[in-house]
C-alpha cells in the first residue's frame, strides 16, 4: 500500500474513533426508537438508567409536589379567590393543585438522572407552555365555550375565546417540543407534535370528576414506564400525580386546565421520546379518536353506564348521594289548613 493510501486509512480510522467518542454529534437525538446508533457492544447511544433512578426521581417529585402545593395554598398568587372554583357537587375547592404539579413535573426532570439534554428541554417546553396556556384559560376563561367545536365555532364568528388561544398555544408548544426531540423526517415531527398537544387536550377532557384525570394519567404513564427509555421521563409527572391524588379524590383541590394540560403534555413527550413509530402512530390515532368522540359523546355518561369503568372512577372518591325517593326521603306532607280545628270540632 502506498504512503498516500496508508494516510487515508489512518484518517478514516481517526474519524470513526472520534464519532464513536462523540456519538451525540454524529446526528440528532433519536429517543423515539428510529435508527438508534449502537456501539461495539450493542449499547444504545442513549444510556438507560435502571428502575432505581426512576424510583428516586418519582419519590423526589412526590415530596416536591406536596411541598409546592402547601406553599401555594399558604400564599396563593393573586389571592385565594382567583383560584377557587365550584365542582360538580357545588362544593368550593382550589385549582392550586395544577400549578404545583406542573412546576414539579418540569423542574424535577431538569435536574434528575437518566435523560438526554434534548428530552429535558422538550419536557420543559411542553410542561411550561401547556401549564401557562391552561392557567390563562383557568383564570381568564368564562367556560361558555367547550371543545374544539365550541371554540372554533366562536372563532368563525369573529370571537376569540380563551380556549381558542389555549388550543393555538398548546399546538405551538407541542411543535416546539417535537422539534427539540428531533426525528428522521418531518412526519416524525408531526406525529410527535400530535402526541404532545393531543395528550394535553385529551387529559383535560377527563378532568370532570374527582381523581379521574389523575387516574388516567397514572394508568397511561405506568404503561409507558414499562419501556426503559421512558422510565425517567414519566417518573416525575407520575410521582407528583400520585402525591396529589388524595387532594383531588377528597375534593379539596382539582387540576384545572393548568394541571391537566401540563400533565398530558409531559406524558406526550415521554411517549414521543420512547415509542417506535408504529406505536406512536397507533397512540396518536387513539388520541384523535377519543378527542373526536368527546364532541358527540359524554365520557361521564359512558363511564356511568359501564360497571367496570364506574367502579374504577369511584375508587377512592366520596360516595355519590342517592337520589331522593318521593314519599320516602322527602318531608312529611303538611296537614291541610284548618285540619286541626276540624278535628277538634268533630263530635267524640
Amino acid at each position: 500500500m502506498s504512503a498516500r493510501g496508508r494516510r487515508a486509512g489512518r484518517l478514516r480510522q481517526t474519524g470513526q474513533a472520534r464519532r464513536a467518542r462523540r456519538p451525540w454529534q454524529a446526528g440528532h437525538l433519536q429517543p423515539t426508537g428510529q435508527a438508534r446508533q449502537t456501539g461495539q457492544h450493542g449499547q444504545s447511544r442513549w444510556s438507560r438508567p435502571g428502575p432505581a433512578a426512576a424510583l428516586a426521581t418519582g419519590t423526589a417529585a412526590a415530596c416536591a409536589a406536596r411541598a409546592a402545593y402547601a406553599a401555594l395554598s399558604l400564599r396563593p398568587p393573586g389571592g385565594a379567590g382567583a383560584w377557587t372554583r365550584t365542582n360538580h357537587r357545588g362544593d368550593r375547592l382550589t385549582l392550586l393543585e395544577g400549578p404545583a404539579l406542573a412546576a414539579v413535573g418540569v423542574a424535577v426532570p431538569a435536574v434528575g438522572p437518566g435523560l438526554p439534554a434534548r428530552v429535558r428541554a422538550a419536557l420543559a417546553v411542553a410542561g411550561t407552555g401547556a401549564a401557562a396556556f391552561g392557567g390563562y384559560d383557568d383564570l381568564a376563561g368564562s367556560g361558555g365555550r367547550r371543545g374544539f367545536r365550541g371554540h372554533l365555532g366562536a372563532l368563525a364568528r369573529g370571537e376569540v375565546t380563551t380556549g381558542a388561544v389555549k388550543l393555538a398555544g398548546i399546538g405551538a408548544t407541542g411543535l416546539a417540543s417535537a422539534a427539540l426531540l428531533g426525528g428522521d423526517s418531518p412526519a416524525d415531527i408531526a406525529v410527535n407534535t400530535g402526541l404532545v398537544a393531543g395528550g394535553a387536550n385529551l387529559l383535560n377532557l377527563f378532568d370532570l370528576r374527582p381523581g379521574r384525570a389523575l387516574k388516567v394519567a397514572l394508568a397511561g404513564g405506568t404503561l409507558l414506564a414499562t419501556r426503559p427509555g421512558a422510565r425517567c421521563a414519566v417518573a416525575a409527572p407520575l410521582g407528583a400525580a400520585a402525591a396529589l391524588l388524595p387532594e383531588d379524590l377528597g375534593e379539596r383541590a382539582m387540576l384545572g386546565d393548568a394541571g391537566a394540560n401540563a400533565l398530558g403534555a409531559l406524558l406526550g413527550v415521554a411517549a414521543a421520546a420512547s415509542l417506535p413509530r408504529p406505536a406512536r402512530l397507533a397512540l396518536l390515532a387513539a388520541i384523535t379518536g377519543l378527542t373526536a368522540a368527546s364532541e358527540v359523546v359524554s365520557f361521564t355518561t359512558v363511564i356511568e353506564r359501564t360497571p367496570a369503568l364506574r367502579w374504577l372512577d369511584m375508587l377512592g372518591r366520596r360516595p355519590v348521594p342517592a337520589a331522593p325517593v318521593p314519599g320516602r326521603d322527602g318531608p312529611p306532607p303538611a296537614e291541610p289548613r284548618g285540619a286541626g280545628a276540624t278535628a277538634a270540632a268533630a263530635p267524640s
